[in-house]
């Protein structure tokens, strides 16, 4: 007889990117989001939406609207104010603030004795440092609280896709059976940092997850474009506007190439000779930069290309930015590419979920419950 699918929430849904990762051995209990874009992009792409998606603010919603108990609670809570193109304000700013919305169900189903036996927070990496780490160490004390022993990882989604998306993941378990304790590559710099500087308290509720590094990917960030006669290309003029805005380094790369090379390009603003200057920054390492929203303070990201001596430029499509998530060719993006590319990249890196969930978290719930010893 087959195992039933495992229960979980996920909240700050947006287009269900958790959802696909973990995949169809999880069954979605109830998700949440209040922006209406990403609410009818997870309808369109999840037909069953109707029986457990509420669109609106968490802080509307009560432990009573959330059924039975879940295995698990995903929270991809919002992110500017942790980010480093944000205001870096931390917990207490407007957006980030929604965690506490999130949390306070948690509390309320705990009391019920419903709490979920694993939670996972995913944020920026900026999490570990937000306001001198006060923000990552109130975190941690609100899970201990509930008894739950936390721990972080930092996973760059290049391990499984051709783009550089650096992400924390903060897993919350009743219980960190020693098998699932140890060394971790993801263990970086920073979350040893941020652990160190917790206060004994916290420390002691620490786990050192044990999550292997997945097989290296198999593609780049050529692979997942479309053709070339397929997409929209800058004009000349348009293309050397772009390489003006190139420094010296980034022109040296660009002029470096030879045969068919292909590079991602962001726009940034750098402080020179303390003027703020917008620069063109080019990478030809098979990559795609972290992709943003539109409207969250960096630009539309660019593909260049260098063939024969000619330089071509067009700006990164929504289904390329679709595949540099590692969605589906089936998945329904929004009609407008600003609304695609927000839904998009705003989003959690499928693949990366599979792995942590594959790794981690299935085998957190088929664990006996034993605490590891320290």
């Amino acid at each position: 007889m087959s195992r039933p699918p495992r229960a979980f929430y996920e909240f700050f849904a947006g287009g269900g990117m958790a959802r696909l990762g973990l995949g169809a051995d999880w069954a979605c209990a109830f998700a949440n989001d209040f922006d209406p874009v990403k609410a009818a992009t997870y309808r369109d792409n999840f037909p069953d939406a109707a029986g457990h998606f509420r669109e609106g603010d968490v802080w509307a919603l009560q432990a009573g609207d959330l059924p039975g108990r879940a295995d698990l609670a995903w929270a991809s809570s919002p992110c500017q104010d942790f980010s480093l193109a944000g205001t870096r304000a931390g917990l207490g700013g407007g957006r980030s603030s929604a965690f506490f919305g999130f949390w306070r169900l948690m509390e309320a189903l705990d009391d019920e004795g419903r709490a979920p036996r694993l939670i996972v927070i995913e944020n920026v990496v900026g999490l570990l440092t937000s306001r001198g780490g006060a923000d990552f160490a109130a975190l941690g004390a609100a899970l201990a609280r509930r008894g739950y022993r936390f721990g972080a990882l930092e996973i760059d989604a290049a391990t499984r896709l051709p783009q550089s998306r650096p992400r924390l993941f903060v897993i919350a378990a009743r219980e960190a059976p020693a098998s699932l304790v140890g060394d971790s590559p993801f263990h970086t710099r920073a979350v040893r940092a941020a652990h160190a500087a917790l206060p004994q308290a916290l420390a002691d509720a620490w786990a050192w997850w044990r999550l292997a590094r997945p097989p290296a990917r198999n593609t780049d960030l050529a692979a997942l474009l479309e053709p070339d006669a397929d997409v929209r290309w800058h004009t000349p003029a348009q293309t050397a506007r772009l390489l003006q805005l190139m420094g010296p380094l980034h022109r040296a790369r660009l002029e470096a190439r030879c045969g068919r090379a292909v590079g991602a390009v962001f726009r940034r603003t750098r402080v020179e000779d303390g003027q703020r200057v917008q620069r063109a920054e080019v990478r030809f390492d098979g990559l795609a930069g972290c992709l943003r929203t539109p409207r969250g303070g960096s630009s539309r990201q660019a593909i260049v290309v260098v063939e024969g001596g000619r330089v071509r430029s067009r700006l990164l499509t929504p289904r390329e930015a679709a595949r540099l998530m590692g969605l589906p060719e089936s998945y329904r993006l929004p009609k407008t590419a600003t609304a695609a590319l927000h839904v998009a990249g705003d989003g959690v890196a499928v693949p990366v979920v599979r792995w942590l969930a594959s790794e981690l978290l299935e085998p957190l719930l088929a664990a006996p419950a034993a605490i590891a010893a320290e």
